[in-house]
């Protein structure tokens, strides 16, 4: 009797680099790989013809509300998301995720959750610059200020005070550690390829999504530790885990639920979409 082949969804705005990849590798493990518009799901029932036929929905919305929420209501149908409700919306919320992390003894950076101008002010007394001022909800390296000195950064907060919403205008404060950082990819559990990123021209950002310079590393020791404690907190899934260098040893910047390899793969070599095929085919079996 011929295996079975799996349906799976990729739940994502638009078809870029990776979606396609992980199209193309399905059929040779044996899947069934789908785009489906997270858009255009208009979920909310158990019987939602858009997502009713899929084994598996492989959530990779890059809205920083939509993956969560298409999650949680797919699982309520009795649909298994990767990842999973729960870790993207860990994710989602840089704060939230911090908590989670320190709470688990996993090293995060020092931070500041500023909701006002005072948080601001008082973030700045505390730590001051060079700091980084990034939103609690966001990715792709958008919105993320370098303030170099105190005498701008009152002019800069202007802008996230006047133009952003209450939702975009929650943000963290921390020190700057340096324009690179040590990119992984899990897998699972699965640490699958490990980057480090330098920044790439006039850009102080090392996102993926914005140039950089990259070279593949060797998951050291204290990097495999620490990606597997972040596991430990999440759950099995598809990360990106973003570290930084300190004194001190390495810290989680970020996990990112829905990453771009891209770079990575590129950097590494490792085939990243085989990688996922395998493993949702496990979670199938």
């Amino acid at each position: 009797m011929a295996a079975k082949t799996f349906r799976a969804a990729v739940v994502a705005d638009r078809i870029a680099w990776e979606e396609r990849r992980l199209i193309e590798a399905g059929p040779a493990l044996g899947l069934s790989v789908e785009w489906v518009n997270d858009e255009a799901l208009c979920l909310g029932s158990a019987d939602a013809p858009s997502v009713r036929d899929f084994d598996l929905l492989l959530v990779r919305s890059r809205s920083y509300t939509r993956g969560g929420l298409i999650a949680t209501l797919a699982e309520a149908a009795g649909i298994p998301t990767l990842n999973t409700a729960a870790a993207i919306h860990a994710c989602e919320n840089k704060a939230a995720l911090r908590a989670a992390l320190r709470s688990a003894d996993v090293p995060v950076p020092e931070h500041r959750l500023v909701l006002s101008r005072k948080d601001f002010t008082r973030a700045l007394a505390e730590l001051p610059p060079p700091v980084v001022l990034k939103p609690v909800f966001g990715g792709m390296g958008k919105r993320v200020t370098l303030l170099r000195d105190a005498d701008t950064a009152q002019s800069v907060y202007d802008y996230v005070e006047d133009l952003g919403h209450a939702f975009e205008q929650a943000a963290l404060v921390e020190p700057f550690l340096g324009g690179g950082s040590v990119r992984c990819l899990v897998v699972g559990r699965e640490l699958v390829a490990v980057a480090e990123f330098e920044p790439g021209g006039a850009d102080w950002r090392n996102n993926a999504a914005l140039g950089n310079h990259n070279r593949a590393l060797d998951p050291a020791p204290e990097i495999a530790k620490t990606v597997d404690a972040v596991v430990d907190v999440l759950g099995p899934g598809i990360y990106g885990v973003d570290l930084f260098r300190t004194p001190e040893g390495l810290v989680v910047n970020e996990v990112n639920h829905a990453p771009g390899f891209r770079a990575v793969a590129t950097a590494t070599g490792a085939d990243v979409p085989s990688a996922i095929g395998r493993y949702v085919q496990e979670l199938l079996a």
